[in-house]
């Protein structure tokens, strides 16, 4: 073929295509070469300082003892030096006191954000709205009150509501008179419930829980603490359970909430993270502020 290159003198193989197409044999231009020999001289020289070549397990150190491992070592180091300063502060404090100052209060919700992230947030959400079927705690209503120490007995001890199941203690009709009712005290923030609802409320023994008044408040202490067992407050307008509503609130007068061998009862259990070692006290103690500045605690 090359005996008959209709390109003489250009410097190709002789290959030619399609009448025109044809491999040449230029060399590449210099600086391309020099950079070709440049990156293998920079390959050469990494793997002589650096840790490169796998042997074994671990791979050559390189003379120059570098590691990502080290290099995040003493990152660490620095950063638990800039915190012991306010850690060694925290420690000797309560969540109240720690509260009251402007600038612990700042680094403990800081601090918290990545243990509410690791621990709450797949239940509670990541800015603490809630998932459903879980409480929301970016609002002022608690459950069980939501004043510092609550909120540590609730992240120490973990939290098991109760509810019975009325499916065979209530009528049909009885059932449906309540269940309208508690949709009538979430709207009318408890001023519109009909008086036949009330009147169930009271002789079917649910104050025993929900407190005289329907808002989950069993007692009020003289220093503004309040004696509940959990139980939900009917007279606002926000729903323990999603989406709410008649048949939402129909479903859990008739099968309760953990009620062993019903399946249809609610789920309503958050896990003890005191002890065992899931928290230690100063991230309950963070934890506990950062909750409390989510939903302005009281």
């Amino acid at each position: 073929m090359a005996e008959n290159n209709p390109f003489p003198g250009e410097n190709n193989t002789g290959h030619i295509w399609d009448d025109n197409l044809r491999e040449l044999e230029n060399p590449p231009p210099h600086w391309w070469m020099m950079g070709f020999w440049a990156s293998i001289l920079f390959v050469v020289g990494y793997t002589i300082l650096y840790p490169s070549w796998p042997v074994g397990q671990e791979p050559t150190p390189g003379i120059m003892g570098w590691s990502q491992i080290k290099e995040y070592e003493k990152g660490l180091e620095q950063v638990v030096a800039m915190r012991a300063q306010f850690e060694d502060r925290i420690g000797g404090m309560t969540a109240d006191q720690i509260i009251a100052d402007p600038g612990l209060k700042q680094y403990a919700v800081a601090s918290a954000k990545v243990l509410f992230g690791d621990n709450c947030s797949a239940c509670h959400g990541s800015g603490g709205q809630g998932n459903p079927g879980y409480p929301v705690l970016a609002d002022d209503d608690w459950l069980y009150g939501g004043k510092t120490a609550k909120i540590a007995e609730t992240i120490k001890g973990g939290r098991q509501g109760v509810m019975t199941a009325h499916r065979t203690i209530l009528t049909e009709a009885e059932v449906d008179t309540l269940a309208n009712w508690v949709v009538q005290m979430s709207e009318t923030a408890g001023k519109g419930g009909s008086e036949e609802g009330w009147n169930l409320f009271k002789t079917k023994g649910c104050t025993a829980c929900h407190g005289q008044q329907a808002n989950g408040v069993l007692a009020e202490l003289p220093n503004g603490d309040i004696v509940t067992i959990g139980a939900a407050n009917l007279t606002d307008g926000i729903w323990r359970f999603e989406p709410g509503g008649y048949d939402s609130a129909k479903h859990t007068i008739l099968n309760g909430v953990n009620q062993t061998g019903l399946a249809e009862t609610r789920d309503a259990v958050m896990p003890a993270f005191g002890g065992q070692g899931k928290l230690s006290e100063q991230d309950i103690k963070k934890l506990v502020v950062y909750v409390h500045e989510l939903g302005g605690g009281k």
